[in-house]
C-alpha cells in the first residue's frame, strides 16, 4: 500500500504543475489575442496570466469544493413540504409571498 503513494504523490504534483503551466499559457494567449484588439487593453505576460487563472479559480471555481448545498437543500425542503398538511403549505406559501414580494396567490386573485 505504501508503494502506491510513492508513485501517486509525484504524479499529482506533476499534474498540478502541468495544469498551471498550460493554464497560464492559455490565459495569456487568449488575453493577448482578444482584449488588446477589442478594448485596447495592454498585453500580459505568462506570470500575469497565471495570476489571472488563480484569481478566477478562487472567485468562480472554489478551492476544491465541487459540491453546492442546493441539491441537499431541495431534498430537505421537499421532505418538509411532504409532511405538511394543505393548510400548512398554503400558510407557508403566503408567508413567502409576503416576505419576498411575489404576486398574489391564486385564491386571492379569484376573489377580486
Amino acid at each position: 500500500m505504501k508503494k502506491k503513494w510513492y508513485f501517486i504523490a509525484p504524479l499529482g504534483i506533476l499534474a498540478m504543475l502541468l495544469f498551471a503551466l498550460v493554464g497560464g499559457e492559455v490565459v495569456m494567449r487568449l488575453w493577448n489575442w482578444l482584449l488588446p484588439s477589442l478594448f485596447g487593453w495592454r498585453q500580459i505576460n505568462f506570470w500575469q496570466g497565471l495570476g489571472l487563472l488563480a484569481l478566477c479559480r478562487i472567485l468562480f471555481g472554489g478551492l476544491g469544493s465541487h459540491r453546492s448545498g442546493r441539491p441537499n437543500f431541495r431534498s430537505r425542503m421537499r421532505e418538509r413540504c411532504g409532511k405538511m398538511t394543505p393548510e400548512e403549505r398554503e400558510r407557508f406559501r403566503q408567508a413567502m409571498r409576503e416576505r419576498w414580494g411575489f404576486g398574489p396567490s391564486p385564491s386571492e386573485s379569484e376573489g377580486q
